[in-house]
């Protein structure tokens, strides 16, 4: 398994909201992604709808999106156990979080900020890894990105985002602890941009 994280993007200025900044970054994500994985990679995105529901993939339909690059519609997380899939999802505030089974080879990256965590997206990717893959939460690597934290947000999605880990039994769990509030040189951050700012991309793959 590997995983990266491509951030702010130096030198770029962002001219609209989400749809001009997505259009103007995926000349630059498509890029990484063949950086990371290798040209013609499979690459796999959600759509992101501040919900909880994942999808496993390959396998699953796909609609494009304004930027022209598919996605998977009305999922924020998606999961896989198969080797040379990528899979990524973009923040800008959200938590990015990526999964690892140690023991079974799945994978899974999720988008979870106020609304997902408020919903426990976590949770719902360990049962479904477990329902799909036989995945045991305790054999589970889990990774908090960077997103938005206290002072810059009222709200600590990413400590709920800890104990939920606790809760459902994972015993590998990691926060980076970065707050995209408080550093805009590494971090776009649509709170304190008010809107008008990028996208981070998260990425994972289960190596061949």
């Amino acid at each position: 398994m590997k995983a990266a994280w491509v951030g702010r993007i130096p030198g770029l200025e962002i001219t609209g909201d989400r749809v001009v900044a997505m259009e103007q970054l995926r000349p630059i994500h498509e890029t990484s992604v063949e950086e990371f994985a290798g040209t013609g990679a499979a690459w796999w995105r959600a759509e992101q709808v501040h919900g909880t529901e994942v999808a496993v993939v390959p396998g699953t339909a796909t609609t494009d999106a304004p930027d022209g690059l598919p996605v998977v519609p009305g999922v924020d997380g998606l999961l896989t156990n198969e080797p040379g899939v990528v899979l990524a999802i973009y923040v800008a505030d959200c938590g990015p979080i990526w999964l690892a089974d140690r023991v079974t080879g799945a994978i899974g990256l999720l988008h979870s900020g106020k609304k997902g965590t408020e919903g426990n997206i976590l949770a719902k990717a360990l049962e479904t890894m477990a329902l799909k893959f036989g995945t045991v939460p305790e054999d589970v690597t889990v990774v908090l990105g960077p997103c938005i934290r206290p002072p810059q947000y009222d709200v600590d999605f990413a400590a709920e985002i800890g104990r939920q880990a606790g809760s459902a039994g994972v015993l590998d769990f990691h926060d980076l602890g970065e707050n995209t509030g408080a550093d805009l040189r590494k971090h776009y951050s649509y709170r304190m941009e008010k809107g008008i700012t990028g996208r981070m991309m998260a990425l994972i793959c289960k190596e061949p």
